[in-house]
């Protein structure tokens, strides 16, 4: 099908849409009665479970003390009857292996009954335990391929829920996924014992500023989704997106997002219904999305929820993503999650707004509005600062990936280098604490806008960062580094095993220096925070994060720039993260090799099928298409010169030479991909150096040849067509 045909299909598509469903009705049912109604929610498990048993599991999971296995066919019993009154027929143990997605096994609550006909059946076993084949899932050399016992553990934290079908719903558990030897091969299970780490280490601190309520200190996301829609049409017509994810040719179009008219406009109306319709999915599912709007780039959008205790937040955020991809597919579009599926503008982000805190507390980040007299605030925020500048390579690893790479830098994400924003008003008060001498800080001021109608607007003590990457935004950091299509769980992982080994070193300092002495507590605070500020205060960086000069400055300081996947993900096995996850008990050394062998895997696997489809692509559909408008060219060259008119046709010589070079390119790029490597991360660092080079230098030919190309001949859909035709 032409480029052309796919543009008319796309169109009709457009003007002709009408909804599949009956309009969604708020006034019926308000969002209110909507909102976890297909979650086995405190509610509900309040309203089905027998007392004791309900207060056994809040105290699980509201303190994360050890459940009470015996109370768990109880628990089962309960959740079969809620979810075969929602109509499910199915049960399946969720879980996040290292592909990074969601998987899932389905098995029926039927069983014979041994008299012709069938019983629902779901006990406690069924509930603890589930036993997924382990081997076909990455382990990076943690199992064979033939020992291929795993098994799935009921994460008691998370509500149970129910997924609809058109034909049918399911009951939904939430679990951990371990293998036979009891090492972590999904996303979740170091998530939780990094929690715990955390929890740990914090309460040390907490105790000693007098705080000794039992509950815990937990670490709370919200991570806003940014994400593509473009018209399916388009989709099915370009194989490098059916396949990669990603555009791999595309010339610039007319216009991009260089007039800023996108961002926060008005949604058209087919995008909109399916925003609503994927916020009432969400809704269903306990999940609470606040926020929609349209982001920089045409046809980019984003959606964000309210902060959330991190373990939910991370399985929430998978729901979005598989959310967002579904019902898209009701409206006639597709969803795009790769970080970067359109050359020459934004890129697709999930900033991670990351904070610790406890239910009667608050967020342990929030200054007060006299931050300069918040020890509390101060030392929370000084351990940010030290964890952030002793492991910003680790920081910087857990966003390594191949799409990833293509984002990071520019039009609003973060550059590879981290580093800190506090903003005027705290980078004042540390610096004030680094001198010896803190004498109050900047405070709020207030905006006249200089209309009588409008009031005054309090302003804040500072201005935000948009090239941080890592920002502090108020009462909580914000890490913009995440891809949009990433899980949460790895950077969270890094995050809580990095504030665990800080607030251990700060707890143990102030313990020292006060000797159990409250009075003493000011005084210690302040050189424990003063000696950090003198060692790690070179993480902190107001400025341009784009800026050369920033570059130059921050090599200076010492501070890491892996720009690419393979400079990065090494830091993963390096002996000093290897320690910090094994000190807290997150991830052992060998779970960590594991987890850099399958991400090295991974990218070498995006290179080698990205760079296949760029050689496929071009000779079976670039070049037949150029080819038959240089035939078309000659042809009429040849006709011209038969009525006598003798001249030479410059745009066919153009054609003809851009062929030319777009064939040199494709053997060099083909003679690339078949030379051999050594080990995994060789054979990385050579995609990165060589492979991905030439498939630049192809794309560069295929692209200068969409802009000379007749349109009716042109077998791709272009970014005009797919950015603007909504």
């Amino acid at each position: 099908m032409s480029g052309y045909q796919t543009r008319q299909n796309a169109i009709a598509a457009v003007t002709n849409y009408k909804p599949s469903a009956a309009p969604l009705n708020y006034s019926q049912t308000p969002p209110t009665e909507v909102f976890g109604s297909n979650t086995f929610n405190e509610k509900v498990m309040q309203e089905m479970l027998p007392k004791d048993v309900y207060k056994s599991l809040k105290k699980t999971i509201e303190l994360g003390e050890k459940i009470d296995s015996s109370i768990a066919g109880v628990v089962a019993s309960a959740m079969k009857k809620w979810a075969l009154s929602k109509g499910a027929t199915h049960y399946t143990h969720v879980f996040y292996p290292l592909t990074g997605l969601t998987a899932e096994k389905h098995d029926s609550f039927l069983a014979p009954d041994g008299k012709g006909g069938a019983i629902a059946e779901f006990d406690a076993k069924q509930l603890i335990q589930g036993e997924p084949d382990a081997s076909s899932f990455p382990s990076g050399g943690i199992r064979s391929t033939f020992e291929a016992r795993g098994y799935t553990a009921w994460d008691v934290t998370n509500p149970a829920y129910i997924l609809e079908n058109p034909n049918g719903t399911f009951l939904c558990i939430p679990t951990a996924f371990v293998s036979w030897t009891g090492e972590a091969l999904d996303k979740k299970t170091p998530l939780l014992r990094a929690n715990q780490a955390l929890n740990k280490q914090a309460q040390r601190v907490l105790k000693l500023f007098g705080h000794t309520k039992n509950e815990p200190v937990q670490s709370f996301a919200g991570p806003e989704q940014e994400y593509f829609l473009i018209d399916r049409n388009f989709y099915f017509a370009r194989p490098d997106l059916l396949i990669a994810g990603r555009t791999l040719f595309g010339g610039k179009p007319a216009k991009g997002q260089e007039f800023e008219d996108h961002y926060f406009g008005a949604i058209p109306r087919r995008v909109l219904a399916f925003m609503l319709e994927v916020e009432h999915e969400l809704y269903k599912l306990g999940v609470p999305v606040k926020t929609r709007h349209n982001e920089v780039a045409p046809a980019q959008y984003e959606i964000a929820p309210i902060y959330e205790q991190s373990n939910l937040a991370t399985d929430h955020n998978q729901m979005v993503m598989s959310t967002l991809k579904s019902v898209a597919k009701r409206y006639g579009m597709v969803c795009l999650l790769h970080e970067k599926p359109f050359a020459g503008i934004n890129g697709s982000g999930k900033h991670l707004n990351y904070s610790v805190g406890t239910k009667s507390l608050g967020s342990l980040f929030d200054p007060g509005d006299t931050p300069h007299e918040n020890a509390q605030f101060l030392i929370f925020c000084a351990a940010a600062i030290r964890a952030v500048h002793k492991y910003s390579s680790l920081l910087r690893a857990t966003v390594a990936t191949a799409s990833n790479d293509h984002r990071l830098g520019a039009n609003e994400a973060p550059p590879a280098i981290l580093s800190v924003y506090l903003g005027e008003q705290l980078s004042d008060v540390f610096e004030q604490i680094k001198k010896g001498k803190v004498e109050g800080s900047k405070q709020k001021g207030i905006m006249n806008i200089g209309v009588d109608t409008l009031p005054p607007l309090p302003m804040d003590p500072g201005d935000r960062n948009r090239t941080s990457p890592f920002a502090f935004t108020g009462n909580r950091f914000e890490f913009r580094a995440v891809g949009s299509g990433m899980s949460i769980a790895g950077s969270q992982v890094a995050l809580n095993a990095m504030m665990a080994d800080s607030l251990d070193f700060i707890a143990t300092q102030l313990e020292k220096l006060t000797k159990g002495k409250p009075e003493k507590l000011n005084e210690a605070v302040q050189k424990v925070i003063k000696d950090i500020m003198d060692k790690h205060g070179a993480i902190i960086f107001n400025g341009d994060g784009y800026s050369e000069a920033w570059h130059k400055e921050a090599k200076k300081r010492g501070l890491p720039n892996y720009k690419t996947t393979p400079e990065a993900l090494p830091a993963l096995t390096t002996p000093e993260v290897v320690a910090l996850f094994e000190k807290y008990e997150v991830l052992t050394k060998r779970e960590l090799h594991s987890r850099q062998e399958i991400y090295m895997e991974q990218y070498c696997r995006v290179i080698n099928t990205e760079a296949n489809l760029v050689i496929k692509m071009a000779k079976t559909m670039i070049f037949p298409a150029a080819v038959r408008y240089q035939s078309e060219l000659a042809a009429t060259c040849a006709n011209l010169k038969a009525i006598g008119h003798d001249f030479t046709m410059l745009t066919l010589e153009d054609v003809t030479a851009k062929l030319r070079s777009l064939q040199k390119s494709v053997n060099e790029l083909e003679k690339a991909l078949n030379h051999e490597n050594g080990d995994t991360l060789s054979h990385a660092k050579y995609l990165c150096d060589k492979v991905l080079p030439a498939m630049l230098k192809v794309r560069s030919y295929v692209d200068q040849l969409e802009g000379v190309v007749a349109d009716d001949l042109w077998p791709l859909p272009s970014y005009q067509e797919m950015l603007f035709i909504k």
